[in-house]
């Protein structure tokens, strides 16, 4: 309704600006621009005095790529495959289905910081992102496995209504090895080929999925080449990614939980199992999966790098001294090479803060 007044104001401006002076013209004419702008679905001046998504797709990709290089240390690989895959949905005018990318690594390697450049880059700066950006930690808002098929209505709703009001919304799942199982299942029919699924177009959303599980079997196979001489960017990656695709459908990270039997005010416990995030999804069965990432393990020269940007952002100066130390010290897999650091940077900002 406030589109069509806007209009209807438009289409009377002729018939009344000859009754105005030039001043009053103008000024009658730039609050009529204004008002258009304000009403017009995706406007400039509508995103910046409110949150909208924008439907013009403003992704630079030159940028994204610089962000990736200078800001995350030793994932090449992972870079690659983000920059292509992204490339390919956001450049294409009707995606045939949404884009669905699974990262995996150890703790500390980057994937929730490149989950976040991609977020700060995929929408147009200066706007507020948090409406089309979810992000959902299993700890926090999938803890009882008890619960699961309220999560899944949940979730289900919450795709639905939000894909609705910006089809280029971003979601991200962390801590996908601790999910219970069978809940990520319930999204699948939003990520196939589907042009649409009750009016709702799904092929323009981002789903990254954030997952500790496979790091050791990459960790494995990345040593293996570092042993055999080959350098890690020379790893290849539809090798690993097979590898991975498997690892991660087959690994079942059982556990015994303990749960109340009902929600009387006795509290008759009763087990069960759970078998958590990929384990035989029909994610991966039905090849939604478009891109499994491997985020190498960090070596001692990444670690190094973390500490100096880490001493930069604080602004400090830069010790070499302290970058070798808190790095060498950081390096410790395996316990012979001692090669690989199996934290990653995840505790660097923490020891540069002791050692200042």
């Amino acid at each position: 309704m406030k589109l069509l007044n806007a209009a209807g104001l438009l289409v009377l401006v002729p018939t009344l600006t000859p009754a105005l002076d030039p001043l009053s013209t103008s000024v009658f004419m730039g609050g009529a621009a204004v008002a258009w702008q304000l009403f017009y679905p995706g406007s400039w001046l509508k995103c910046r005095v409110t949150e909208c998504c924008s439907m013009r797709d403003t992704l630079n990709i030159s940028v994204l790529k610089k962000d990736l290089e200078q800001k995350v240390f030793g994932q090449s690989l992972a870079g690659q495959i983000v920059l292509r895959a992204l490339s390919a949905n956001v450049y294409s005018s009707q995606p045939k289905k949404p884009l669905v990318m699974s990262f995996h690594g150890w703790t500390g390697t980057g994937k929730s910081f490149v989950s976040s450049i991609i977020a700060e880059n995929l929408y147009q700066h200066g706007i507020p992102r948090r409406r089309f950006v979810h992000h959902f930690s299993t700890v926090l808002h999938f803890p009882h496995a008890s619960r699961v098929h309220l999560y899944k209505e949940q979730l289900q709703n919450w795709i639905r209504g939000n894909v609705s009001a910006c089809p280029r919304s971003l979601f991200i799942f962390s801590e996908m090895d601790q999910m219970p199982h069978g809940l990520i299942d319930s999204i699948v029919p939003f990520l196939g080929y589907r042009k649409e699924i009750n009016g709702v177009y799904y092929g323009k959303a981002i789903f990254l999925f954030l997952n500790n599980a496979g790091g050791d079997k990459i960790t494995e196979f990345a040593l293996d080449y570092w042993r055999r001489q080959k350098r890690r960017e020379d790893i290849p990656l539809k090798e690993l990614q097979s590898l991975l695709s498997k690892e991660i459908f087959n690994n079942k990270n059982s556990e015994y939980l303990w749960a109340p039997a009902s929600q009387a005010c006795w509290f008759a416990l009763t087990p069960f199992s759970l078998a958590g995030g990929f384990f035989h999804s029909q994610l991966i069965q039905k090849n939604l999966i478009d891109y499994f990432v491997p985020f190498l393990p960090l070596e001692y020269k990444h670690v190094r790098e973390c500490v100096r940007e880490e001493l930069r952002l604080g602004g400090h100066l830069q010790d070499e001294d302290l970058m070798t130390e808190i790095a060498l010290a950081m390096t410790d897999y395996p316990s012979e090479e001692r090669l690989y650091s199996s934290k990653g940077c995840k505790t660097v900002a923490s020891r540069v803060v002791l050692s200042i």
